[in-house]
């Protein structure tokens, strides 16, 4: 027996006075509601209604249901009013999770906005380089960048796709000369970045089709803004993504080394934990990274 369904039946019975004109307001049948009235009378072991052919009337207990079963109704109508109306609101605790390098680049020159846009949101933005289990650390999104995801109970939505390519640093390049062609790199002194795919093998794309580079590179970190000040600082070449190598490259810091080639490009996805569509605050803040982004 659905109580709350009862419940209403029951309410709307008393307050329409009749068996027949409650079941025409609830699309069912008289029957139908005799029965369902007969049950919960049962389940209850008193008599809420005594009925004639000619009148019905509330007994004590069934006086005492119908004001008690009105305030549960008329609750319930308020909570589920104020989760919808709250539903649209961008308030409560929001909580990011992102690496390092994407939350310093692009995350961080959004909060500023973004908080001003939303004064009563509080926000959390936790930076790591690993993937987290963003259930078990409570967090309503985390941005990951990845050739792909796999199958899980998490939802991924795809914000965008990352270049990366290689680059160094002019006085590298003067010193050590500039590569011509994708095996050259193997004689180069390679700064690898520790938490990627292509930490030892290099897959490039150009315009001859795709070239497999194998590489043992003395250097290997595991952050990517880390590995910008070291090629930055002429210790070699190594591959960045495109929200890191955009400005050190616009200042001359860093150049392209085979312009024509560049790995796989990963996409950037959102995922949150629920299939069930994501609340306003997630959507104003994805709004917010998908601008920055399209830039």
């Amino acid at each position: 027996m659905d109580k709350l369904s009862v419940m209403h039946a029951f309410r709307r019975i008393v307050e329409r006075g009749s068996f027949a004109r409650a079941a025409e307001d609830l699309g069912v049948s008289p029957a139908l509601l005799s029965r369902e009235i007969k049950l919960l009378e049962e389940s209850l072991g008193t008599t809420l209604l005594t009925r004639t052919t000619r009148s019905m009337s509330l007994t004590d207990a069934g006086r005492l249901y119908y004001d008690e079963a009105t305030g549960i109704l008329d609750a319930v109508t308020t909570f589920e009013t104020r989760i919808r109306d709250g539903a649209g609101a961008v308030r409560g605790h929001l909580k990011v999770n992102a690496s390092s390098s994407f939350g310093q680049t692009v995350i961080a020159p959004i909060l500023p906005g973004f908080l001003d846009a939303y004064p009563d949101l509080r926000l959390t933005l936790s930076m790591d380089d690993r993937v987290v289990d963003m259930v078990e650390g409570g967090f309503d999104v985390s941005i990951r960048i990845r050739a792909a995801l796999p199958d899980s109970a998490l939802v991924a939505r795809k914000l965008g796709t990352m270049r990366q390519q290689i680059f160094a640093a002019p006085a590298y390049l003067e010193r050590a000369g500039m590569p011509l062609a994708p095996q050259e790199i193997a004689r180069h002194r390679v700064i690898g970045f520790l938490l990627a795919g292509h930490l030892t093998s290099w897959e490039l794309h150009g315009p001859s089709g795709s070239q497999t580079v194998e590489l043992d590179p003395p250097v290997r970190v595991g952050n990517s803004l880390v590995l910008r000040d070291l090629l930055i600082a002429g210790q070699g070449i190594g591959t960045l993504p495109d929200f890191i190598s955009r400005e050190p490259e616009a200042r001359g810091d860093l150049v392209r080394v085979l312009p024509d080639w560049e790995l796989p490009a990963p996409e950037i996805f959102a995922v949150t934990a629920s299939r069930l569509g994501m609340d306003a605050k997630v959507t104003a803040f994805l709004d917010h990274l998908r601008s920055a982004l399209n830039a």
